[in-house]
């Protein structure tokens, strides 16, 4: 099996540790740059590893990105294309052990991701996707949507579901893919022996409470995660009753963000002008 991985970058600090560990692991590491302009270093680490660099020269979102490197793994042969972010750690034999776990009606399988102590496996439940206080005792682990970071999808699988959703740029775009995927009749499975550290927010805050931490990102991803979560409920993807649960969670999301960070002017606008391009439809790179 011929398995390239495809990693997303913008503007990437060190690396290097990741790119070895899937050169490693992966039969051809492709890199897709959104970083403006392009990065001088990733060219050097690109040509020391035999690896694939495609610069987008402009931040084109994770999504087109991702496209353009499975794309190009596909067109080259690949049988399978692993997903990174470029803030992951792999586990050394991350990707052997997912491969094992492959066979026909498993769309996607993934490590379980860790940020810290915390476990980023989202299970099914009657209100929505949630991470489970306990993983279930199994080696698979049946999930809702997979985080993109460390997802091994098969080829035949993409061919059939389709490649990420563009229009989305960034956030919610593996969680659409999942649920397009599970339409599709494909089950999607976490692999407790595979372990992925990952960061999924910009910081973390603990509050009073509360067992999981909490992610806070910048203003203007409190808008893309306010308007693709306002464009998926508006979807036939989301059952009814998960598209009530994501309706209150945006709402408590936004006031969260309005609350605990000091810019709340700045972030009203992007609250408010989220909720209105998610609600009207509009899509695509924030201003254009």
């Amino acid at each position: 099996m011929k398995i390239s991985a495809v990693v997303v970058t913008y503007r990437p600090g060190p690396i290097g540790e990741l790119l070895h560990a899937l050169a490693k692991q992966c039969d051809q590491v492709i890199i897709v740059d959104n970083t403006p302009g392009g990065d001088s270093t990733l060219a050097e680490l690109s040509e020391a590893l035999g690896a694939v660099l495609l610069p987008l020269g402009e931040n084109m979102g994770i999504a087109v990105a991702q496209n353009v490197g499975i794309d190009y793994a596909l067109k080259d042969g690949a049988d399978a294309v692993l997903l990174s972010d470029q803030d992951s750690i792999l586990a050394g034999g991350m990707v052997a052990t997912l491969a094992q776990h492959l066979r026909p009606g498993i769309g996607a399988v993934g490590p379980v991701p860790v940020e810290g102590t915390d476990v980023l496996v989202y299970t099914d439940h009657e209100y929505g996707p949630k991470r489970p206080a306990t993983l279930p005792d199994t080696d698979e682990i049946e999930v809702s949507f997979l985080l993109a970071s460390g997802c091994l999808i098969p080829a035949d699988v993409l061919d059939d579901v389709g490649t990420m959703n563009s229009a989305l740029f960034i956030d919610h775009v593996d969680l659409e893919w999942g649920m397009r995927a599970r339409r599709a009749g494909y089950r999607l499975l976490a692999i407790r022996d595979a372990v992925l550290e990952h960061r999924l927010g910009d910081s973390v805050v603990k509050v009073p409470g509360r067992a999981q931490i909490v992610h806070v990102h910048g203003p203007l991803r409190n808008y893309y995660l306010i308007r693709n979560t306002i464009a998926l409920i508006k979807t036939s993807l989301l059952p009814i009753k998960w598209r009530i649960r994501y309706v209150y969670w945006i709402v408590r999301f936004a006031v969260f963000n309005l609350l605990v960070n000091p810019d709340r002017i700045t972030r009203l606008h992007y609250v408010v002008r989220g909720f209105n391009d998610g609600w009207k439809g509009r899509l695509g790179r924030y201003g254009n």
